[in-house]
């Protein structure tokens, strides 16, 4: 529905959130009508517990649903790339899209902290609504919350997303095959990193900025010249090291990595280096992990590199027979080491 079409919107008042935000009555009405209906412009004219979709638009696209939900929350709520809200949609484009859907519909659930600026709360909504423009999907539904000062740090989103996924996609890590290529989109670690020196904590200098961003193009892509792709995940929390470990465990292979081909930023590695940390444990949120038939592997590269989001596209290792589960990685001296399972969490965290 376009902005002329709709009843008039009223305009808060108030300058920051208030337990009246989270009552159920005027104050929220207000809040939801000028914050995230005047942004959510597929929300419609007369709100309902519900949305409600045509079946016939979704039977059109494939022969399954994919849904999925996650939960986000970061400190800070803005940082150089992104925000809160940008985070959410893409996240969660991004879960739908691996699995081979077309993302379509997303819900939004916030909890609102009292004493939250409206203006941050109006720019995380105008993010999450350019951010679903972009991605091709409509926020159609959603709730909102709120909670005493100090009950949650600003702002927690919840989005649930459902997709299409078309009849003759299979994909799935059960597909995978001894000689299947490793291949990634571009750099990794900038989403980890850039949250780590946006939080001021270590006085680090740095113009890295997160990747997130929507693969469902990107994977389109991908998937057209390479339509044998085994499988495809998105590297968020645990990084790589962990999106590879689950693959050789479910797959039954091992899985080997090459040092020398890993896109890294010489400032990632170098903020690594000083604080311990281990760069395929970083988070993503813009990179997907792609297992490719060696016979497509270069089909697949060139689809990828012709792509925005995937210009520094790689084959960063290969699927083999080997001891089952276990992921190595081939260092520039011609060594291995073992790239286990990330125990416990990833320190300092970062969400």
């Amino acid at each position: 529905m376009s902005d002329t079409t709709r009843r008039q919107l009223p305009t808060l008042v108030a300058r920051a959130v208030t337990q009246a935000h989270g009552g159920g009555g005027k104050a929220m009405k207000d809040l939801i009508d000028d914050v995230f209906v005047r942004e959510f412009t597929a929300l419609p004219e007369v709100l309902e517990d519900q949305a409600r979709l045509e079946l016939a638009e979704l039977a059109c696209l494939g022969d399954r649903l994919a849904m999925t939900t996650d939960g986000f929350v970061v400190d800070p709520l803005f940082f150089p790339g992104g925000d809160i809200g940008k985070l959410a949609v893409c996240g969660t484009v991004n879960d739908l899209a691996v699995g081979g859907a077309h993302p379509r519909y997303l819900s939004c659930a916030v909890i609102l902290e009292e004493g939250l600026p409206i203006d941050d709360l109006r720019r995380i909504a105008r993010s999450m609504a350019t951010a679903a423009r972009e991605a091709g999907v409509e926020i159609v539904t959603g709730d909102t919350k709120v909670v005493e000062r100090g009950a949650c740090d600003g702002v927690f989103i919840t989005t649930t997303g459902i997709g299409v996924i078309p009849a003759e996609r299979k994909l799935g890590i059960e597909r995978i095959q001894a000689d299947d290529v490793i291949i990634v989109n571009g750099w990794l670690g900038d989403h980890g990193a850039a949250i780590l020196a946006a939080r001021g904590d270590l006085s680090l200098d740095t113009d890295l900025e997160s990747d997130c961003a929507s693969l469902n193009g990107l994977i389109e892509a991908l998937l057209a010249a390479a339509p044998e792709t085994r499988c495809l995940r998105d590297a968020t929390r645990g990084g790589v090291a962990t999106v590879l470990n689950e693959m050789a465990d479910a797959s039954r292979l091992a899985i080997e990595l090459d040092d020398l081909a890993l896109p890294l930023r010489k400032e990632v590695r170098g903020m690594c280096e000083i604080l311990g940390l281990d760069p395929l444990y970083l988070a993503n949120e813009g990179k997907l992990v792609a297992v490719v038939p060696a016979a497509q592997a270069e089909a697949a590269l060139v689809a990828l590199r012709g792509h925005p989001l995937g210009k520094e596209a790689a084959i960063i290792g290969q699927a083999l027979v080997g001891k089952p589960g276990r992921v190595t990685l081939r260092t520039g001296f011609g060594g291995q080491r073992i790239v286990d399972m990330l125990v416990g969490e990833q320190l300092p965290r970062i969400c």
